[in-house]
């Protein structure tokens, strides 16, 4: 801090033991030691604020970089959703109208054929058709009886029963056990 070699301190310290006396020397030490620590605290106080002054003026910078990138540019605000887009598209080509081609002119003899019903996407297989997964397979055409529906309470207050069944044979099992006299070995 002060550059001071081990001699200079040494003279220092024989003058002062003179000039103070050796009665008064070790207040005045821990005096200047004081001193010295209370600079050090200011110090490292006026540091502190000053690198805090720093870093507000640094972040009033950054926010001042910030908006202006925010107002330069007002399209970026809007909200882009490609995969809205692609399944916008794509349900419109689904449910357009199919073009049929040029027919051949029919003769007499060949039987009617009954148009195929073409039955058009819900919106879950077009998601999935989106996302790259496979479609779930369309509803079934006939009509799957539901599985038996079982009361959840039901359930619960049966497992409670068997519980509480389980629970009276261990004690019933414990009171056995504790009224068996032991055998005597002898």
């Amino acid at each position: 801090m002060l550059d001071m070699s081990w001699g200079e301190i040494m003279v220092i310290g024989a003058v002062a033991l003179i000039v103070i006396g050796p009665k008064d020397l070790p207040k005045a030490l821990r005096t200047v030691g004081q001193m010295t620590a209370k600079v050090r605290r200011m110090a490292a106080e006026f540091q502190g604020q000053f690198n805090e002054a720093m870093r507000e003026a640094e972040l009033d910078e950054v926010k001042k970089q910030l908006q202006s990138v925010n107002e330069s540019v007002p399209s970026l605000n809007t909200s882009f959703n490609p995969i809205q887009t692609i399944r916008d598209e794509l349900k419109t080509s689904i449910e357009a109208p199919v073009a049929n081609p040029e027919k051949a002119p029919e003769s007499e003899n060949t039987p009617e054929v009954a148009p195929e019903i073409v039955q058009a996407p819900s919106d879950a297989s077009v998601q999935a058709v989106v996302e790259g997964r496979e479609p779930a397979p369309a509803d079934p055409l006939i009509d799957l009886p539901l599985p038996p529906t079982v009361d959840p309470a039901m359930e619960i207050a049966e497992s409670l029963r068997r519980e509480a069944e389980y629970e009276a044979q261990q004690a019933a099992l414990a009171a056995q056990l504790s009224e068996k006299p032991d055998a005597k070995v002898g």
